[in-house]
């Protein structure tokens, strides 16, 4: 059985911390939530693409991304296990940019 290491062993740690909330202060709404027209206030720094240990993406504010915390534990997680993003815009069409209909 593979144990996870600890959030800190991760990078989370209090450096993180800081920078987490330094961000949030700067991009306080959901980046969702804002291509869907709609004001959330965002509570997670996101990694958009994930950094799977590396440090140096880990660390790189332009792959960081607010996310309230629906998006990133339902939204975000599917993206990462499927490739595919479920929803559509206020006028209808698809909010993922490899769908069919936006290509």
């Amino acid at each position: 059985m593979h144990t996870r290491e600890s959030s800190a062993k991760r990078g989370y740690g209090s450096r993180w911390q800081k920078a987490r909330d330094y961000y949030l202060k700067k991009h306080p709404l959901c980046v969702e939530h804002e291509k869907l027209g709609q004001v959330v206030q965002a509570e997670v720094v996101d990694h958009i693409k994930p950094h799977r240990g590396d440090m140096v993406l880990f660390w790189d504010s332009d792959n960081w991304q607010s996310l309230c915390k629906h998006c990133h534990d339902s939204h975000k997680q599917r993206l990462e296990k499927s490739g595919q993003v479920i929803g559509c815009s206020l006028d209808g069409v698809p909010i993922d940019d490899n769908h069919h209909w936006n290509t």
